[in-house]
């Protein structure tokens, strides 16, 4: 079971971006693999702290991580370093900027390491609509998707070459991907250093390019992507599942698929928040003297019972038939709003009976005092 990413960089849920980029600077250097050479535990802690970094870093993550938790991601089904998702160069690549412009190798004395150079370009994020209906939603769901995207390339595995021997160093830079420049000026030598404008920072350059992909390492393909969507997810809500959108070109990194939330509209049944609302209709006779009715639910019906002498704009709750809180222990209820039907046309036997029954005291209406209004009715409904 994945830990907490806030536990994982030792940070509370305020802390800043400047507090999270900190922390995660000294625990990546407290299990980095060239102070722990040999350590695989150090070697996965290294990888843990990069992902949780890489979600708390990324306010858009953040705030899906502190709403659904790891179900954000997928329910753990995303990118996993841990789990042979981005690999050490990936990490160096993509944070290696935080520990200083020569990354961990100049600092443990390792020389030059790959996190000093991009690794490719960063694939994009891709967005899908998902549609639910009110069971999925209330139980949750695995869902399974064909999503046409960018994939790797399985001709040059990713490297844009033809072959292995048509991959040198760059020139330019002498493989380092940065280009530094000493300028004199009149406080002294001041020093710059730049992404190589060659090789843009990657540290090679390609002589002879793969032909599948024309040297970008990746092609439009399809993939089939799996997800475990959280109980209690509402139109509109957005997941994240990492490393499953578009792949980078050259090696890069894969962006981001955004699931986006769609609920089906049920035949019956009305959404409010995480109570469930139905419209039951009566005659005249049922409210009268009472009987019982099978209502619809999410996941089924139910039978309920109308006592004699119900009030058309009677409110009926179901405890616990409603939708759950994503992430929480809260459930909703099943709201019933009764109303009692009234014939627009009546044959002239009914008639009669009718205008008898119009004569009778008992048909004169006469409302409690203790009866809610319609107003307390819907403020109760959807409290």
């Amino acid at each position: 079971m994945k830990r907490d990413y806030y536990e994982v960089l030792g940070v509370s849920k305020t802390a800043t971006v400047e507090e999270i980029k900190k922390s995660y600077r000294k625990v990546a250097m407290q299990h980095h693999p060239d102070r722990n050479p040999g350590d695989k535990a150090a070697e996965e802690k290294f990888k843990e702290a990069a992902e949780a970094y890489e979600v708390l870093s990324d306010a858009d993550k953040k705030a899906q991580y502190d709403r659904f938790g790891h179900n954000a991601f997928g329910g753990g089904r995303g990118r996993s370093y841990g789990g042979g998702g981005m690999n050490m160069d990936d990490i160096f690549s993509q944070f290696g900027d935080i520990f200083g412009e020569d990354g961990f190798g100049s600092f443990f004395g390792g020389g030059s390491r790959r996190s000093s150079r991009g690794t490719g370009t960063r694939g994009s994020n891709l967005r899908v609509k998902m549609k639910l209906n009110y069971e999925e939603i209330a139980k949750g769901a695995s869902k399974t998707i064909k999503v046409k995207k960018y994939v790797l390339c399985s001709t040059c595995s990713g490297s844009g070459a033809k072959d292995k021997k048509s991959v040198q160093t760059c020139n330019t830079c002498g493989g380092s991907g940065q280009v530094r420049r000493v300028q004199n000026t009149f406080l002294g030598q001041m020093q710059t250093v730049t992404t190589c404008p060659t090789c843009n920072g990657e540290g090679t350059s390609i002589t002879n390019k793969c032909t599948s992909c024309r040297g970008e390492g990746r092609v439009y393909g399809e993939e089939t992507v799996s997800m475990d969507i959280p109980a209690g997810v509402s139109e509109g809500m957005q997941l994240s599942i990492t490393g499953k959108g578009n792949m980078g070109e050259r090696g890069g990194a894969p962006g981001d698929l955004l699931v986006v939330i769609e609920e089906e509209t049920h035949p019956y049944l009305q959404r409010e928040g995480l109570n469930v609302a139905y419209d039951l209709h009566i005659s005249f006779p049922d409210a009268v003297f009472g009987t019982q009715i099978d209502v619809p639910t999410i996941d089924g019906r139910a039978k309920i019972k109308i006592p004699a002498g119900t009030q058309s704009g009677k409110i009926f709750r179901l405890k616990g038939k409603g939708f759950p809180q994503v992430q929480g222990y809260e459930k909703g209820d099943q709201l019933i709003h009764v109303n009692i039907w009234t014939p627009q046309q009546v044959s002239e036997t009914e008639k009669g009976i009718l205008e008898k029954l119009q004569q009778s005291p008992n048909f004169e209406p006469k409302p409690e005092k203790s009866e809610k209004s319609f107003f307390d009715k819907v403020r109760e409904m959807f409290s």
